[in-house]
């Protein structure tokens, strides 16, 4: 893609440029063949069966992800945090339907919880180069953060994929998910916070009371839409595409005139001179480093363009 003129990005307050050549580039030096793979599906000429076959390397024989597909989880265990991950690329490839979508489905199933809830991370024999929060989580106590970001990235697979989203886990899941919303305490946490409000938006086109459940959120959103991550870095925040990354949903309703537009503009100004984005959290290894910024650099142009922000 070398020498493909770059799209501009036009918002209010002036002119940017997002340089997809230059992307590539970056991706072609630093990232994995998956992100490789997953941006030439959406802004090359690339089809949906080498996104397949890459993410497949990821894949266990019980039907669940793990081999560092979640950067900073480099356990070769099935883990929530790879499941998350799976349904991503999944959903990279809508209207395209696959199998393994509903396979996964099947394999969180049956390491929920009794409370239909997912542990934030499973057991695992091989913790090295493991961030500590995975290695170190109750497998025993469900999370409404993991829980929440995976069953929202599996309705956006089920929008096109019938099987998931009548399948029972899912179900349950986001059952799950809007009890807990329905009781947050006073100070959760920024994470949950963000990721229920986008469980909010992806249940809400099928889901009955999950619109309304928005207004629960709206007490912890500050006005800015900037939440501090408790435990992160100083300047790791949930912002508000963190909490509303697609239009359309309630849970842009949150924010106030200007604000997710801003939010976009600041995304699109993160490129960096080698092509890529970086992360505002630590890396917990040196493989991880590369790869969340392979990964996090295919998100942001997604994301972009999702939002109509790619001319």
């Amino acid at each position: 893609m070398t020498g493909t003129a770059p799209p501009v990005v036009v918002r209010e307050g002036g002119v940017m440029t997002v340089d997809l050549a230059a992307a590539a580039d970056f991706l072609a030096s630093s990232a994995r063949v998956l992100d490789r793979r997953r941006f030439d599906l959406l802004f090359g000429d690339g089809a949906p069966e080498p996104v397949l076959a890459a993410v497949d390397a990821y894949r266990n024989p019980d039907g669940g992800y793990g081999w560092g597909l979640e950067p900073d989880l480099r356990s070769r265990t099935s883990q929530p945090g790879g499941a998350l991950h799976a349904f991503e690329v999944f959903a990279d490839l809508v209207p395209v339907r696959t199998a393994r979508a509903a396979e996964l489905c099947d394999w969180l199933a049956s390491v929920s919880l009794p409370d239909r809830g997912l542990p934030f991370a499973l057991r695992m024999p091989d913790p090295a180069a493991c961030a500590p929060f995975w290695a170190s989580a109750d497998p025993t106590e469900s999370s409404l953060q993991i829980t929440a970001v995976v069953a929202a990235t599996a309705h956006r697979v089920g929008a096109a994929d019938a099987v998931v989203a009548d399948h029972p886990w899912l179900v349950r899941a986001t059952e799950y998910c809007l009890a807990a919303v329905r009781r947050l305490g006073a100070e959760p946490h920024a994470m949950a916070l963000a990721f229920a409000a986008q469980l909010l938006d992806a249940a809400a086109p099928t889901t009955p009371g999950a619109r309304d459940l928005v207004e629960a959120l709206r007490p912890h959103v500050p006005a800015d839409g900037l939440v501090h991550v408790d435990g992160g870095a100083d300047d790791e925040f949930m912002r508000p595409l963190d909490f509303a990354p697609f239009p359309g949903g309630p849970a842009r309703s949150l924010f106030g005139p200007g604000v997710v537009e801003a939010d976009l503009e600041r995304l699109a100004a993160g490129q960096l001179a080698d092509g890529g984005w970086s992360v505002d959290f630590a890396s917990y290894s040196p493989a991880s480093a590369l790869e969340w910024r392979g990964q996090r650099t295919v998100q942001a142009l997604a994301l972009l363009r999702a939002n109509g922000a790619l001319d």
